[in-house]
């Protein structure tokens, strides 16, 4: 039990250890997608500057795939959050680079808001195909056209970014990249590689970035494999929201079992903040 004079609490074996970095998912943790910028998550904003004001560097580690990052700079600002592009770890300008160093070309099957990003790898005939949230472009023409490229190459190359199963977008459960990505793998007999979460070099570049190891950060997300199961198996501490597209079988999931479930981020950052407030008593 630690008293602070402010506050009483039983310590939970997730608060522990040290926190001093917090990964966030974007959607679902701090606003639901829907008509426009969405609806911002209540208590998230406040939340996200009190760990700020706490001196807890937060870092937003999302598949985003829709838009770019300014954009989502831009939905996060009209919401309130003060955050900026260099606070985003998003799977597309982790890919350009991964293609610029490979010297790729790539045949892209992405949603058109992000094709901008690519447009200075696209040189000549496609050397591997990259798959994102294509969105209402996963039409049978285009996934057919991605699966006959893969096969025209010798060795073919698969990169998707992220590898979700499903998200909730305007109030309603859709498949994500990951089923889509799991078609062309089946078709062409081969594993793709994954840019976004849940890699580890995805969340390990965020973990660079506030200069921090694994054991001393948190990832709080709405999705149970890719959010709480990726980051632990990095070494992270993985906390499940009941916001987003989460789902009560989310909590007796067979393989993944979260650090700690919250309500809402609000109640995640309460007990993170208090925590470590009582530590340093």
């Amino acid at each position: 039990m630690h008293d602070t004079g402010l506050f009483k609490f039983t310590m939970s074996g997730w608060l522990n250890n040290p926190i001093e970095g917090v990964l966030l998912d974007i959607t679902g943790v701090l606003y639901e997608s829907g008509e426009g910028f969405g609806t911002v998550i209540p208590g998230s904003v406040n939340a996200v500057q009190r760990l700020k004001d706490a001196g807890i560097p937060v870092r937003l580690v999302t598949n985003e795939t829709c838009d770019t990052r300014s954009a989502v700079v831009k939905k996060l600002q009209s919401h309130g959050y003060d955050v900026c592009e260099a606070d985003i770890f998003s799977p597309a300008p982790a890919m350009v680079a991964l293609l610029k160093e490979r010297g790729l070309s790539p045949h892209l099957l992405v949603h058109p808001n992000i094709e901008g990003e690519f447009s200075s790898l696209m040189k000549g005939k496609p050397t591997c195909v990259v798959i994102g949230d294509a969105d209402e472009a996963f039409s049978f023409a285009n996934m057919n056209k991605a699966f006959t490229i893969l096969m025209e190459m010798e060795k073919p190359i698969l990169f998707s970014l992220g590898y979700g199963k499903y998200y909730k977008h305007k109030g309603k459960l859709q498949l994500d990249v990951g089923a889509f990505a799991n078609a062309l793998e089946f078709a062409c007999d081969i594993k793709s590689e994954i840019v976004g979460k849940p890699s580890s070099q995805f969340f390990g570049a965020a973990l660079q970035d506030m200069g921090i190891t694994a054991d001393k950060a948190v990832m709080i997300g709405d999705d149970i494999v890719s959010d709480v199961g990726g980051s632990q198996k990095c070494g992270l501490r993985g906390v499940l929201v009941r916001t987003g597209k989460y789902i009560p079988a989310f909590e007796n999931h067979p393989v993944v079992k979260p650090d700690f479930i919250a309500d809402n981020l609000a109640q995640a950052v309460e007990m993170i903040v208090n925590a470590e407030k009582a530590k340093k008593t």
